[in-house]
């Protein structure tokens, strides 16, 4: 047990104290893949469609800042962090699929990967209930993490 940082010597959660480590620059990115159908995606003009509820697109991005800046509350081990930057890009991949990323910039403790994965998350959540009343058979197939600087390491996964 002694292998993940949330547990205490005694096995029960605990947050971990940030408070010595070193005030740096770190990023992360996100990436979600999400099957919206060709019936979905016919509807749009100009890489956007619009519904009673709004433009589709702008509409999830907000969303998907929103939910970077509020995963704290969401995940109980996550540190309250003062967030530089969120920059969310969406891109239609064929008829079919999007893409959502997702990066987050901070100067500060501990890393910004939670907020760069509940940022996409939010964002997919937010499109398919957006375009849930064209049909419900979209499909948010893959979130990982694509990239990640700044603390004890630096990851690429893609």
């Amino acid at each position: 047990m002694s292998d993940f940082s949330h547990l205490n010597k005694k096995g029960n959660p605990k947050m971990v104290n940030v408070s010595d480590k070193k005030i740096t620059k770190r990023t992360a990115m996100a990436k979600a893949s999400m099957f919206l159908g060709a019936t979905i995606i016919s509807h749009f003009k100009n890489e956007e469609l619009i519904t009673k509820k709004g433009p589709v697109f702008q509409t999830a991005i907000i969303a998907g800042i929103q939910g970077v800046k509020k995963t704290s509350e969401l995940i109980p081990m996550c540190h309250p962090l003062l967030i530089n930057g969120v920059d969310i890009d969406i891109q239609i991949v064929d008829s079919e699929n999007i893409e959502v990323f997702c990066e987050v910039s901070i100067e500060g403790r501990t890393g910004v990967e939670m907020e760069a994965l509940t940022g996409v998350n939010i964002t997919c959540l937010t499109i398919y209930d957006m375009c849930k009343s064209i049909h419900q058979k979209m499909v948010i197939k893959e979130v990982k993490l694509v990239e990640k600087t700044g603390g004890k390491s630096d990851i690429k996964n893609e």
